[in-house]
């Protein structure tokens, strides 16, 4: 079908031989111009420099991102909330798959949290970005998240749900959170047949980016979608070239750590 054969070509131009390395930077509306948000411009550079195969951003950054993204992919965001308002997990549509081709994008994404008083509004949202997604023939990353009252955000069986969610609702990548370890994070893979990425979370240390990156890889996961980890680190190309050569080149994490000219112990 020409829609699949669409939507097939657009998640190469978001991955490499199946495997992501995606950094989203779509926090300005979430928290502000924090640091690595305030020159987008030269962030994006770096982190494409560094491997990263696609950024994701909201669309009115778009004019900021394409001519900095060193002919990476990219990936307009089409729902948000921010810290400052009465709840964040309140994801509210922010554009439409037609604002998002306009602006030039290879895909779009999509954030629900499962398990929140706002999953209902969200799962029928969600379907509908899919279904005028697949007319497009334009990929959609989920972002499905276990959140909301009583729900543990790193539990596997809630995890493994939230990604079943997903492609349920017909996206073609689903991004997640890291349920801490390996073993528990395969039953999160095995819950879908679809390419599963982990969320990087607030930034740790490298050795903890890293050795979470290598987890998730040896669990089956297809790459992340890692955005304060490496947007705001101090040297966000060389961080992203420590992960690339985790996801990309299937090295250890002491390995990724020396290519990339990071201390172990940082």
């Amino acid at each position: 079908m020409i829609t699949d054969a669409g939507i097939s070509s657009r998640l190469d131009r978001i991955s490499t031989e199946g495997r992501y390395l995606i950094v989203p930077m779509d926090h300005g509306i979430t928290l502000g111009a924090v640091t690595g948000l305030k020159n987008i411009e030269g962030t994006i550079d770096a982190v494409t420099r560094g491997g990263a195969d696609a950024v994701l951003t909201q669309k009115g950054i778009a004019p900021r991102v394409h001519p900095h993204k060193n002919g990476k992919g990219y990936v307009v965001h089409l729902n948000a909330s921010t810290v400052i308002g009465p709840d964040s997990n309140d994801k509210r549509v922010t554009g439409t798959v037609e604002e998002a081709v306009r602006a030039g994008a290879d895909a779009v994404s999509f954030h629900i949290n499962v398990g929140s008083t706002h999953e209902p509004g969200q799962i029928e949202d969600l379907a509908r970005v899919t279904e005028d997604a697949e007319r497009l023939g334009m990929p959609v990353l989920a972002m499905t998240y276990a959140r909301g009252p009583g729900v543990d955000e790193h539990d596997a069986e809630s995890l493994g749900h939230a990604v079943r969610l997903g492609e349920e609702l017909g996206a073609d990548v689903i991004k997640t959170a890291y349920s801490g370890d390996a073993e528990s994070f395969r039953h999160v893979v095995e819950s879908t047949r679809l390419p599963v990425v982990i969320a990087g979370g607030s930034r740790g240390t490298d050795r903890r980016t890293v050795e979470m990156v290598r987890g998730a890889m040896d669990a089956g996961a297809a790459g992340v979608s890692m955005g304060r980890s490496i947007f705001q680190h101090e040297n966000p190309e060389a961080i992203a070239r420590a992960v690339s050569a985790v996801v990309h080149e299937n090295r250890s994490a002491e390995e990724a750590l020396g290519r990339a000219g990071l201390s172990a112990e940082a």
